[in-house]
């Protein structure tokens, strides 16, 4: 069900919690995606399941409205990025409580959260690319207030010499507004289902991600086989067509061979999702540069 925007702060607010909440939702259920977590079953995960990925998107909801709340018409400054990673901290406490201390969501919060907080700093009345601007220029302000961890995705950033989700955003989501959100529209307009456009465009982001987290887990052997894999998919012509199917097939067999799992792309696509549901504009198609991590 299409959740319409709402008018005033908190029924902003409420909105933009809701389709954030959804967006995650939505892309956990998407199937059949390569390795991840999706309505057939837990992929390459032994701790994650579908029904734990829902509970811990429902328990962000809070976080979602109150990052909106907090940043309504707001300039981007060290306060509020201060502000936004304080919440931002609180809701991953919540999300572990929920799971029991699996982390499900923390790269979802992340980007989805610069973004809730980003389209509420326009008042819902900025352009994709405003929002995508807003949220780069949040993620790319100090905040002395974060605790110094060194996670799986920054090791894997620094033993490879990858960007990370940091530097995604600090470049405002190139994956989900030159690759993924062009691919979803495309694949709508060619015909395909809601499910293949989606597919499409979680691929479309696969191409080109240096994901941490298959870093993490597959090396640079698994990142290969993911990139190239899903541009097969796509060279294919995508999952509309039987021979992409068959390519996709193909990749989930690989990716669970090699116990990998595109989290990061996952939670690209989920912020992909949100986008298209809250720009009030079309993306212009930007191809990415040739070789490019990014």
């Amino acid at each position: 069900m299409k959740l319409q925007p709402q008018t005033g702060v908190e029924g902003s607010a409420q909105w933009l919690a809701r389709v954030a909440t959804q967006s995650m939702i939505e892309e956990a259920r998407l199937s059949p995606k390569p390795g991840l977590v999706d309505s057939r079953g837990n992929g390459a995960h032994h701790d994650l399941t579908l029904s734990l990925m829902e509970r811990s998107a429902h328990s962000l909801s809070p976080t979602f409205h109150a990052l909106a709340l907090q940043s309504w018409k707001r300039p981007a400054d060290i306060a509020l990025r201060q502000l936004v990673g304080r919440l931002g901290r609180e809701g991953e406490a919540q999300m572990m409580e929920a799971t029991g201390g699996v982390n499900t969501h923390r790269g979802a919060i992340w980007a989805l959260g610069l973004l809730v907080s980003a389209a509420a700093m326009h008042g819902m009345e900025g352009s994709s690319e405003e929002i995508a601007a807003s949220a780069a220029k949040l993620a790319g302000l100090p905040d002395s207030t974060a605790p110094k961890i060194f996670s799986k995705g920054l090791r894997a950033t620094r033993r490879y010499q990858v960007p990370g989700a940091r530097e995604e955003a600090q470049q405002g989501f190139p994956h989900v507004m030159r690759l993924a959100l062009p691919q979803l529209r495309r694949s709508r307009e060619a015909g395909a289902t809601e499910q293949q456009a989606r597919l499409d465009a979680l691929m479309a982001i696969m191409t080109s991600l240096s994901d941490t987290c298959v870093l993490s887990r597959a090396g640079l052997e698994g990142l290969e086989t993911m990139q190239n894999g899903a541009r097969s998919v796509l060279a294919a012509g995508g999952t509309a067509q039987a021979a992409g199917r068959e390519a996709l097939a193909k990749l989930d067999k690989q990716m669970l061979a090699l116990n990998a799992s595109p989290g990061g792309a996952a939670d690209l696509l989920a912020a992909t999702l949100l986008m298209d549901r809250i720009a009030c504009d079309d993306v212009r198609v930007t191809p990415l540069p040739q070789h490019s991590h990014l």
